[in-house]
């Protein structure tokens, strides 16, 4: 069986799931046909859970059905990578202000943690575990803002750029920058400082979008 049956996910979410990230990986390209009996053979499971998936999908744009031709991968294309980077700058700022005034100690020692361990990975020059943890430290600053709302937009823009995020950090000092942009995020959060969290923050997240440009 393809999918952990002790998972208490629905089949159908679980399914949605990774048909999603293969989207986002780039494991189909724009152009794909996505075929459900071959989709159901390929993850164990019923047309069912396939074709509610796709459902969902195309409601976020990622698919596209097409009559008397199936459904068909329409991914993120350039211009959408820029929209989120733009939408980032706009109000990432804001979850680093809020998670400055409103950060706990639990989520202040995690970060911490991963901080060092960017350390290491930066010199170990470990680009798949350093994509990892800065979708962690995100996660950690969107939870501490106690925003639920922002939360949840930011880890959707992060989720559809991570493949994005993960190929910039195989170019040559890249790692290097990232680690210094995120260490400065950190510092201003953890001394409780709202207006230098937000300008961190913001400042890292226009290196980001330039250096994609840049590429």
């Amino acid at each position: 069986m393809y999918f952990d049956p002790n998972d208490k996910q629905s089949l159908t979410a679980k399914v949605y799931a990774r048909i999603r990230d293969d989207i986002i990986e780039g494991r189909y390209s724009n152009g794909d046909y996505l075929v459900e009996t071959k989709l159901a053979e390929e993850l164990d499971v019923s047309r069912t859970p396939i074709r509610e998936a796709l459902k969902q999908l195309e409601l976020e744009d990622l698919v596209v059905s097409i009559p008397n031709r199936g459904v068909m991968v329409q991914g993120m294309t350039s211009h959408d990578i820029d929209d989120i980077f733009t939408i980032r700058h706009l109000i990432e700022g804001q979850a680093a202000y809020w998670a400055a005034e409103r950060i706990d100690q639990k989520s202040l020692v995690r970060l911490t943690e991963i901080i060092e361990l960017m350390e290491m990975y930066t010199r170990k020059n470990d680009a798949t575990n350093l994509a990892r943890l800065d979708t962690e430290f995100h996660d950690v600053i969107f939870s501490a803002c106690d925003s639920r709302v922002l939360r949840h937009i930011l880890a959707q823009l992060h989720q559809n750029t991570r493949q994005v995020r993960r190929n910039s950090l195989t170019t040559p000092e890249r790692p290097t920058r990232s680690l210094s942009e995120h260490r400065r995020v950190f510092e201003a959060i953890e001394q409780h400082k709202p207006e230098e969290a937000k300008a961190a923050m913001e400042a890292h997240v226009a290196n980001a979008h330039n250096r994609r440009a840049d590429a």
